[in-house]
């Protein structure tokens, strides 16, 4: 999250249930994040514990997915809305129905009776393939476009990203002035409906098995989730650094008066010799919001408040908007070549890419970016004459505006901070390390071994989650591949009022793993998932609270209750080796 922080100090493998305050104590904003970190993983690890990696509550199962024609005479998928969780978090595809405007002509004399107007056309209750919220689909880019054979699978892609005023201007508190900086920051869930190439699963035929196709997908999900790179960080005191106390200058950035958190993050993705890299000192926080677009000169609300958090002739930036975050792509970095401070304006080395930041209504903004390019420093108070930004001293270094990344050796970076990449890594665009600063220690905070030797860290995220949604083998020929739950409450039986004792429930039918949204919910059972594990067949949760139990004859026992003690569900596995 491009937020300006001091820290991230959530560590899940330390355990920690809650943050607690003690009185008279610096508030911190790592506190805060972390308990809402805690309470996000306790909330989604039970919702998964529960649930799955994946489903939706019956009779509200949402991303039902049907193929139609669609714009452009290009194949298009009705999503239906509804609710699903994926690995505990909640996606929501219900769609929002516009509000009712006051009639224009309501208050004036004489004007027709509002109620004969014409009604307003129906709104859409349902998000399609091409207009989805944050899948942002353009059918002029072929690799947008739906496959055009036949079979392949839609999945739903789920991950988190950070959203400021700038992209967000309702966030803003205008009570607090113009001059004054933004205040908390928003994480929102975007979720993707996307299409997958049979090929990319490795599987036989047109219509396998759903059982076939969920396990191929869980295979191609968790090499895509699994980051395939690894980075560590230390600090190195620069040469002679005690024989000149004034080396440090206010300005340095590191261990001067200034902590900071520098953020590492991977810019065009691939292997080695293909990827890039770029970093900040504030972990990209900066951003400048852009009034208008013309040509290579943009015109921006605020240059920024201080000299630390402005724009500088020589900085990199990289233009931004809503499209282009949801998207992940990587658009080649701008150079600041000119700074208009009466006109608010800065003249970049490039237009920006074609379809980036020339729609308002996405609020496109620029962030700064902190490495230099070779053999050129920062003009202004940021970039005084001692700054060490040493990696790039070959000439021809940066590509796009990014440096290239070099795995196998340490990389300095300025001041002493220096990164070592992972040698065989892959890398993803998004991804992204972060590196506190401290100037109490005169280094950074990087976990160590008991030799002090920095440890390799996969990146800190971007954390993606899958699931499948659809098989499409043909026009009009959908196969569901969701899942879907029922709720566990029940009635409570009067005062008195004894269970009435019933028969076990017949298994139902084998469905074949296929599941429509939960309309033949009473196919299953009230706690087991439509086609897990055993093809269909329901859980106890659908057979009542005073089911018979079967004895180690074979015979039918008293009823009792179905909720048991550890002990009795243990003691039960040793007599019968099943449990009822």
């Amino acid at each position: 999250m491009h937020a300006d922080l001091s820290r991230i100090t959530y560590r899940p493998e330390r355990h920690y249930s809650a943050v607690v305050a003690q009185q008279g104590r610096v508030q911190l904003d790592a506190d805060a994040n972390e308990q809402t970190a805690l309470q996000l993983f306790q909330a989604r690890t039970l919702a998964t514990d529960l649930i799955g990696p994946h489903g939706g509550p019956h009779g509200a199962t949402g991303f039902k997915v049907d193929l139609r024609g669609g714009p452009h005479e290009l194949d298009d998928l009705v999503i239906g809305g509804g609710r699903y969780y994926v690995d505990g978090i909640l996606c929501d595809a219900t769609r929002p129905r516009p509000g009712t405007p006051v009639p224009a002509t309501a208050h004036q004399e004489g004007a027709p009776d509002p109620a004969d107007a014409p009604a307003a056309p129906a709104a859409d209750e349902t998000w399609t393939y091409w207009n989805q919220p944050d899948g942002f689909r353009d059918p002029e880019r072929p690799g947008d476009r739906l496959p055009s054979h036949f079979p392949y699978l839609v999945y739903l892609k789920v991950w988190e990203r950070l959203v400021t005023a700038a992209e967000d201007p309702a966030l803003r508190e205008v009570a607090l002035g113009a001059a004054l900086p933004d205040t908390a920051a928003r994480t929102k869930v975007v979720w993707q409906v996307l299409p997958l190439p049979a090929a990319e699963l490795e599987l036989d035929g047109d219509n396998p098995p759903a059982a076939d196709i969920r396990t191929a997908f869980d295979r191609w999900a968790h090499k895509a989730a699994t980051p395939a790179c690894r980075l560590a960080a230390r600090s190195e005191r620069p040469d002679h650094g005690d024989d000149d106390p004034c080396l440090v200058a206010p300005e340095a950035r590191y261990r001067g008066p200034e902590n900071q958190l520098y953020r590492i993050e991977v810019h065009e993705g691939g292997a080695a010799e293909d990827a890039t890299f770029k970093w900040s000192r504030e972990n990209g926080s900066p951003t400048f919001q852009v009034d208008e677009l013309d040509g290579t000169w943009v015109e921006l609300a605020s240059l920024g408040g201080d000299d630390k958090l402005s724009l500088h002739v020589g900085d990199w930036v990289e233009f931004v908007d809503t499209a282009y975050s949801s998207r992940g792509e990587a658009a080649p970095l701008l150079r600041v070549e000119e700074v208009d401070l009466p006109g608010r304006r800065v003249r970049l080395s490039d237009e920006p890419a074609p379809g980036v930041g020339r729609r308002p209504e996405l609020h496109p903004f620029l962030r700064r970016w902190d490495h230099q390019e070779p053999g050129r420093g920062t003009s202004g108070p940021r970039g005084s004459s001692r700054r060490t930004v040493r990696h790039g001293d070959r000439t021809g270094r940066l590509r796009h505006g990014a440096l290239p990344v070099e795995e196998g050796g340490w990389l300095p970076l300025e001041d002493g901070l220096e990164v070592y990449f992972e040698s065989g890594g892959a890398y993803r665009t998004g991804d992204f390390w972060l590196v506190p600063a401290r100037t109490a220690t005169g280094g950074v905070e990087w976990p160590t071994d008991p030799a002090r030797r920095p440890l390799l860290q996969h990146p800190a995220g971007i954390a993606v989650h899958y699931a499948p949604l659809a098989w499409v083998h043909g026009e009009q020929a959908v196969p569901d591949l969701r899942l879907a739950f029922r709720p566990l409450a029940t009635d409570i039986p009067a005062a008195g009022d004894a269970a009435p004792a019933t028969t076990d429930a017949p298994a139902s039918p084998d469905t074949g793993g296929y599941e429509d949204s939960g309309d033949h919910g009473d196919d299953f059972g009230g706690s087991g998932a439509p086609g897990a594990g055993d093809g269909g067949r329901g859980g106890d949760g659908g057979r009542g609270l005073g089911t018979l139990s079967t004895g180690p004859d074979g015979g039918s026992g008293p009823a009792r209750p179905r909720s048991q003690t550890t002990a009795e569900a243990e003691a039960q596995v040793d007599e019968t080796g099943v449990v009822d």
